[in-house]
């Protein structure tokens, strides 16, 4: 039922499409000129149920999706391929007892909802698909992540960036627990000293994205809610 009527308050309020959003679906692609590429994903309609178990073969995207992705990925022909994650890939996102995100918390190989992107992360090093860059948020604060095999248990996938940044008008906390399967490094993180931070306590987060239409240079800043940057990173083609 919950679902059912957040689906319905989205496509109300969400500039959508019905007639190309088969199955009642979020996912999809566009382009801004020759530079980028956004892919919006779906994390939560295809995902296990977060009481699943942590281990075994999991789902966070689902087959089709999945697919969807990695071909449009690799048929790409902009600069970046912006992917927009609605939930971080390395963070550990519990929900009480269980596990609302993609890291189950537990080290070691790819397991749970780390299976499937495990496979995706490995297919896009196997079809050579580079200047992929993550935009994540869902947790409470911002932060910067690097994700390299060297410091990852599995070792066949290209080093990627992972930008997360939130909330736009809620209490902030944070930061979450990274999970070491696919290596990730906190460069930068700006949370609040302690839980529920109120939205007047200067923690509130947007991020930004510029591409230079010449050098095709990227650059994010990651901003408090008065807009200042509080931290960015320029990454070349």
């Amino acid at each position: 039922m919950l679902a059912a009527r957040a689906n319905q308050a989205f496509h109300e309020w969400q500039p959508i499409d019905r007639r190309r959003a088969e199955d009642g679906r979020v996912y999809r692609s566009f382009a801004y000129g020759k530079h980028v590429e956004v892919f919006v994903l779906d994390m939560r309609t295809y995902k296990d149920a977060n009481t699943a178990a942590k281990d075994g073969q999991g789902h966070i995207l689902g087959e089709r999706q999945a697919r969807w992705l990695v071909d449009g990925l690799a048929r790409s022909r902009a600069t970046w391929k912006i992917v927009a994650n609605d939930l971080p890939i390395g963070l550990v996102v519990p929900d009480g007892q269980d596990i609302e995100g993609v890291a189950n918390g537990l080290p070691g190989a790819p397991a749970g909802r780390e299976f499937e992107l495990a496979w995706v992360l490995r297919t896009l090093a196997r079809r050579h698909v580079r200047n992929v860059v993550w935009l994540t948020a869902d947790v409470h604060y911002t932060a910067a992540h690097h994700y390299s095999p060297d410091r990852a248990a599995v070792g066949d996938f290209d080093p990627f960036w992972e930008f997360v940044s939130g909330p736009l008008h809620a209490g902030a906390f944070g930061p979450n627990a990274l999970d070491p399967t696919f290596g990730p490094e906190a460069v930068f993180v700006h949370a609040p000293p302690v839980a529920n931070t109120s939205p007047l306590g200067g923690f509130q987060h947007f991020g930004e994205v510029q591409v230079d239409g010449r050098s095709g240079e990227l650059t994010v800043y990651l901003r408090d809610g008065k807009g200042t940057s509080l931290w960015s990173k320029t990454l070349r083609p």
